[in-house]
């Protein structure tokens, strides 16, 4: 499916994708606050390791970038500090990653954001066949591999994966 179903959230993402004609499959669930990625996995059915999050970052210049995540897995912002030569990368406060992308916490897509961002992911990320990325809106994720997602946005791979824990 390319994404013409009716019931549709025409977020920003889905915008991108149908302008692009890249090729990708909603999915809607039940948002759960603070449920996550784990959340999105079991009401869908897929692999935790296979929904990809969104997560907002700055460096210490206050540069606000996204990284792409298995959702079974979170980022070493030392790692992720180091990959890119400086000496400090936090998570972005909520009111900031909404300002940055245009998107709400829990609905963050790198796909259609407000400002133009980094987007770097998790190099193993790009080895899945399919992966579940967030659409744009709360409860609301697309499928889409991952060849098509770099035909949409330019993807920087990095090793930054810890256990989560």
């Amino acid at each position: 499916m390319t994404g013409t179903s009716q019931d549709l959230p025409i977020t920003p993402a889905v915008r991108l994708l149908r302008k692009r004609g890249i090729p990708f499959e909603p999915h809607c669930y039940s948002y759960e606050e603070r449920g996550g990625a784990a959340r999105a996995a079991a009401e869908l059915g897929v692999p935790l390791h296979h929904v990809v999050k969104t997560l907002v970052m700055e460096t210490e210049a206050r540069k606000a970038l996204l990284i792409l995540m298995h959702g079974d897995l979170e980022v070493s912002t030392r790692q992720m500090a180091r990959a890119l030569g400086i000496k400090r990368v936090t998570p972005c406060d909520p009111a900031t990653a909404q300002r940055q992308t245009g998107y709400m916490v829990g609905g963050i897509s790198p796909l259609g954001i407000r400002n133009p961002l980094p987007v770097y992911v998790e190099a193993s990320v790009l080895d899945l066949p399919v992966i579940y990325l967030n659409g744009g809106k709360r409860g609301f994720l697309i499928a889409i591999t991952p060849a098509d997602l770099g035909r949409a946005v330019v993807l920087t791979p990095v090793s930054v994966a810890v256990p989560t824990g």
